[in-house]
C-alpha cells in the first residue's frame, strides 16, 4: 500500500507544469512610495511646502499630511508592469541605475535611483512627459529621502496656453 501512494506521488510530480522563467523586473517605486508614505504618516513630519503655479507661490509649515496622495505622482511614475518589460533601457553605473524609454509613447521618460553601499534608495528622479495634438505636459519629479520631494511641472494647453507648476516640500528634522 505504501508503495501505491509513492508511485501515485511520482506521476502527479511528473506530470506537474514546468516552472516559468522569472521575469526580470525592474525596480518596484510603486512599492517603494507606499512604504515611503506608510512610514512618513507614522512619524508625521512638519514640513516647509512652497506650491507655485506661474509667477504666484505660497510658503506655509505644514503636519498632519496625506502622504500617500503627496507621493501619489511618483508611485504613478512606477514601470514595473508585464506590458512593458523591455520597453526600457538600464544603464547600470556606481550606485545609480538609469531607466530610459525605448519608445517615444510612454509618459515615465526616465527613472534615476541613486542607492548607497548598502542598497537604500537616496535620491529618486523622474521625467514624465504625455503629448498630444491639444496637450503637451512634462514633469520632473525629485524624491530624496527625509529631506525633500519636488514636482515640477510645464503644460501647454492648445487655446489655453502654458502654465508651469512646482510643489517642494522640505522636511523639517527638529
Amino acid at each position: 500500500m505504501n508503495y501505491t501512494f509513492f508511485i501515485v506521488l511520482l506521476i502527479f510530480s511528473a506530470c506537474s507544469e514546468p516552472k516559468k522563467k522569472e521575469l526580470s523586473s525592474y525596480e518596484d517605486l510603486k512599492g517603494f512610495f507606499d512604504s515611503e508614505a506608510q512610514r512618513l504618516t507614522k512619524a508625521d513630519p512638519e514640513i516647509k511646502k512652497t506650491v507655485a503655479r506661474n509667477d504666484d507661490s505660497e510658503t506655509r509649515l505644514i503636519k498632519g499630511i496625506d502622504w500617500k496622495v503627496e507621493l501619489s505622482l511618483f508611485a504613478e511614475s512606477d514601470i514595473n508592469k508585464p506590458a512593458w518589460q523591455d520597453s526600457y533601457k538600464i544603464i547600470n553605473q556606481a550606485g545609480k541605475t538609469v531607466y530610459l524609454a525605448s519608445d517615444s509613447s510612454l509618459r515615465t521618460r526616465e527613472i534615476s535611483i541613486n542607492k548607497d553601499t548598502s542598497g537604500k534608495i537616496t535620491k529618486v528622479r523622474i521625467v514624465n512627459q504625455t503629448k498630444n495634438l491639444l496637450y503637451s505636459s512634462v514633469e520632473q519629479l525629485v524624491y530624496i529621502p527625509d529631506s525633500l520631494y519636488q514636482i515640477s511641472k510645464q503644460q501647454h494647453v492648445a487655446v489655453i496656453g502654458e502654465n508651469r507648476y512646482f510643489i517642494n516640500g522640505i522636511l523639517d528634522h527638529q
